[in-house]
C-alpha cells in the first residue's frame, strides 16, 4: 500500500483513547491533517468524499466527548463516516476503502467496535439509537449516552418521523445530531428542509435565543426553574419568527441550534453541555459538504462520489479513451425525455436520485412533470399509484437495494389494484464497491411472487429503450424493469422505437445438449462464454428470456425438449429467483432435465469491483464456460 502523509499529531492516533490525550487547542491541528489525509486517500482510492469532508470536526468532538462505544454512536447512512473510521482504529488500511477484502465504505458491526450499528440506507439511525437506550435501561445500564447522526437529507424518510414521535414520548438520553449541510446527493427538497432554512436563517430569533440562554447560564444544571421559564418563552420566539411552532419541542424533543457545526471550540462546548441534560434532545448544526476542498465546496452534487481526483486543484480525472457506450442510466434518462416529448401523460418519480438515475435531464426538460419527493422511496411508489389512478404514467425509479423499503405499497398500493405504474430498477445486480448494502440482488426474488405485476430485465441498451415504450402503451398492468450500475453494451443505441410482446424471449444461438436461458444483462457474459466455446468446436444453446414474469412457457418448452441440461444464469439470489421460475416450470410440466442454477448463493456480498464479485459469485464468463465443460466431462 502506498505511504500517505498522517500529519504531526494524526500519526500518532490511532484510537479515540489517543485523541482524548490531545489538549483542545490541538483538535483543530487535527482536523486539519485528519482531512487533508482523507483528501489524499480519495484522490486515489474513490469513495464518498463531500459529506465525510464536512464532519470531520464533528467526528473529532463526538469521540472527544463522549466515551465511544460505552456510549453509542449511530452514523446514518454513513456516507459522512471517513473521519470516524480513520479515528477508530482504521487508519492504516483506509486506502482499502471499498475495495475487495478492504474496509467498508459503511459502517459496519463486524469490522469494528466503534461502528455501533451498521448503516447504509437512510433514515435508520434514530430508531436504531432509541432501541439502544431502551436495551440499556432493561439492563440496567441507562445512564449512557446514544447518539444518532443524521443529514437532513435523510431527515425526509418515515422512519425518522416515526422514531422522533416515539423518542419524545421518552426521557432516554437520545442525541440527534442533524448535520445541516443543505444537500444529500442532489439538493435537498421538501417542506422540511424549507423549514430548517427558516430556523437557521433567521437571525433576529438566533440572536435573542442565545443572549437570554447563555444570561441563564447556557447548557447547564443551574437555573433549571428559570431556564424552564425560558425554554417556554423559547418556543414562543420561535412560533413568532418562524411563523410555525417548533417541529422538534412539539415532539417533546429539546432543540438547540443551529451552530456551526466546523466550528471546533463551539461544537466541543455545546456537546459538553449536552451531555449534562437528560432526555431527547436535538442539535441542528450547519457543516459545510466537501469543506476543505474548494472545487467540492463550490460542487457538492458533482464532488459527493467524484472518483479520482487531483488532491491540489481537486480535478476530477476522466478516462481520455475513445467514447464508448453510455451508463445505462443515461440511456434511462435520455430515452424518458424522448418518451415524455411523444405523450404528454407521462411523468417521472424519485426519491432523491435526480442525478444518480439521470432523471435530471427530465426535469431540465419537463420540471413540472419531474418529481423529486427526497429520500422517501414508499411514498415515491404509492404517489406513483396515485397518479396511474388517474390516468398519468409515472416512471417512478429507484435503485434496487432502495426499492425494498417499498415492499408493501409495491402490493398494496399498486399490484392489487392493477394500476400501470412503471418501476425502473437502477442499479440492479451486483453495484460493486458500495457492498452489501447496495447490492439489487434481491429484486428478482421478491417481486415474483407478487401477482399482477409484469418483470423484465433487459440485455441490452436498446432492449431498455424498446420496453419503456412498450411500457408506458401498457395500461393494464403494473411493470417493473431492472437494469445494472455502469455503462451499456452498444455504441449506438439510439434506434427506432419497437414494441415488445409482452411476455416473450428470443434465441440468441441454437446448439447441442446444452442451452443456458438468461435474464438480463448478465446473459451478455453468457453469450461471451458461448462464443468462447464455439471456437473450440463446443456449440451452446443460448436462449435471451427478458420477462421473469410471465415467462415465455413456449420458449422454455422449446428448450427442454431439445436439450438435455438446462443452465439459469442471473445476477440476483438463486433462491426464489429466475432459476427457480424456470424449476418449478420443469416440475408443473414433469420435464426430469439437468437444471443447473447459476447465481448469487445465500449470503451478503460484501464490496469490490464488480467483475471481481462476478468472479466470486461464479457468475462471470470464465465460470461459465467451466460449468459447461463440467457438465460435458
Amino acid at each position: 500500500m502506498q505511504n500517505y502523509n498522517q500529519g504531526e499529531l494524526l500519526k500518532d492516533i490511532s484510537y479515540p483513547d489517543d485523541l482524548k490525550r490531545l489538549p483542545k487547542d490541538k483538535l483543530p491541528q487535527l482536523c486539519n491533517e485528519v482531512r487533508d489525509y482523507i483528501i489524499n486517500v480519495l484522490s486515489e482510492n474513490p469513495g464518498h468524499l463531500g459529506s465525510s469532508l464536512g464532519t470531520v470536526e464533528l467526528a473529532v468532538a463526538l469521540h472527544y466527548i463522549y466515551n465511544i462505544p460505552t456510549d453509542s454512536l449511530v452514523w446514518d447512512v454513513g456516507h459522512q463516516a471517513y473521519a470516524h473510521k480513520v479515528l477508530t482504529g482504521r487508519k492504516d488500511v483506509f486506502q482499502s476503502i471499498r475495495k475487495l477484502d478492504g474496509i467498508s465504505g459503511f459502517p459496519k458491526v463486524e469490522e469494528s467496535k466503534y461502528d455501533c450499528f451498521g448503516t447504509g440506507h437512510s433514515s435508520t439511525s434514530i430508531s436504531a439509537a432509541l432501541g439502544m437506550a431502551i436495551a440499556d435501561e432493561v439492563k440496567g445500564e441507562s445512564r449512557k449516552h446514544h447518539i444518532a447522526v443524521i443529514g437532513d437529507g435523510s431527515m425526509s424518510g418515515g422512519m425518522v418521523f416515526e422514531a422522533l414521535n416515539h423518542a419524545g414520548a421518552t426521557d432516554y438520553n437520545i442525541l440527534v445530531v442533524l448535520n445541516d449541510n443543505g444537500i444529500s446527493i442532489d439538493k435537498n427538497v421538501g417542506a422540511l428542509h424549507e423549514y430548517l432554512t427558516l430556523i437557521t436563517t433567521s437571525a433576529t430569533y438566533n440572536r435573542i435565543k442565545n443572549k437570554l440562554w447563555n444570561l441563564m447560564g447556557g447548557n447547564t444544571q443551574s437555573y433549571r426553574k428559570p431556564k424552564t421559564l425560558l425554554r417556554k418563552s423559547l418556543f414562543v420566539i420561535k412560533s413568532i419568527f418562524s411563523g410555525n411552532s417548533n417541529f422538534f419541542e412539539a415532539l417533546k424533543i429539546r432543540y438547540f441550534g443551529p451552530i456551526d457545526g466546523n466550528d471546533l471550540p463551539t461544537l466541543l462546548k455545546t456537546l459538553e453541555d449536552l451531555k449534562k441534560i437528560e432526555g431527547p434532545k436535538i442539535l441542528h448544526i450547519i457543516t459545510k459538504k466537501g469543506k476543505g476542498l474548494t472545487s467540492a465546496e463550490n460542487n457538492p452534487t458533482t464532488y459527493h462520489a467524484p472518483g479520482v481526483f487531483n488532491r491540489l486543484t481537486g480535478e476530477i480525472k476522466t478516462n481520455c479513451k475513445d467514447e464508448g457506450p453510455q451508463k445505462f442510466q443515461d440511456v434511462f434518462g435520455e430515452t424518458l425525455v424522448e418518451l415524455a416529448r411523444l405523450n404528454e401523460k407521462i411523468v417521472g418519480v424519485t426519491p432523491a436520485m435526480l442525478s444518480g438515475c439521470s432523471m435530471n435531464k427530465m426535469m431540465e426538460v419537463f420540471p413540472k412533470r419531474t418529481f423529486d419527493v427526497g429520500i422517501a422511496e414508499p411514498h415515491a411508489v404509492t404517489l406513483s399509484a396515485g397518479m396511474a389512478m388517474n390516468g398519468i404514467i409515472p416512471f417512478c425509479n429507484i435503485y434496487s437495494s432502495f426499492m425494498q423499503r417499498s415492499f408493501d405499497q409495491i402490493i398494496h398500493d399498486i399490484a392489487l389494484q392493477k394500476l400501470p405504474v412503471i418501476l425502473c430498477l437502477d442499479r440492479a445486480g451486483l453495484v460493486g464497491e458500495d457492498g452489501a448494502t447496495h447490492h439489487g440482488i434481491f429484486d428478482l426474488s421478491y417481486l415474483r411472487l407478487i401477482p399482477n405485476l409484469q418483470i423484465f430485465a433487459p440485455m441490452n441498451e436498446i432492449e431498455l429503450r424498446n420496453i419503456m415504450y412498450t411500457a408506458q402503451k401498457n395500461n393494464n398492468s403494473p411493470i417493473a424493469i431492472r437494469y445494472p450500475r455502469g455503462t451499456g453494451y452498444i455504441q449506438d443505441w439510439r434506434k427506432e422505437f419497437k414494441k415488445l410482446t409482452i411476455g416473450k424471449g428470443e434465441k440468441l444461438r441454437e446448439g447441442k445438449d446444452i442451452v443456458i436461458l438468461s435474464l438480463g444483462t448478465i446473459g451478455n457474459n453468457a453469450l461471451e462464454a458461448v462464443n468462447t466455446l464455439e471456437k473450440e468446436g463446443i456449440n451452446i444453446g443460448l436462449y435471451n428470456m427478458r420477462f421473469l414474469k410471465p415467462l415465455d412457457e413456449e420458449l422454455l418448452k422449446d428448450a427442454f425438449e431439445n436439450y438435455n441440461n438446462i443452465i439459469t444464469i442471473e445476477d440476483g439470489v438463486k433462491i426464489g429467483g429466475f432459476g427457480s421460475a424456470v424449476a418449478e416450470f420443469a416440475a408443473d410440466n414433469n420435464y426430469k432435465n439437468n437444471i443447473y442454477r447459476m447465481g448469487i448463493k445465500d449470503s451478503f456480498i460484501e464490496h469490490g469491483s464488480i467483475p471481481e464479485l462476478q468472479r466470486i459469485c461464479q457468475i462471470d464468463p470464465q465460470s461459465i464456460v467451466a460449468k459447461i465443460k463440467e457438465i460435458l466431462n
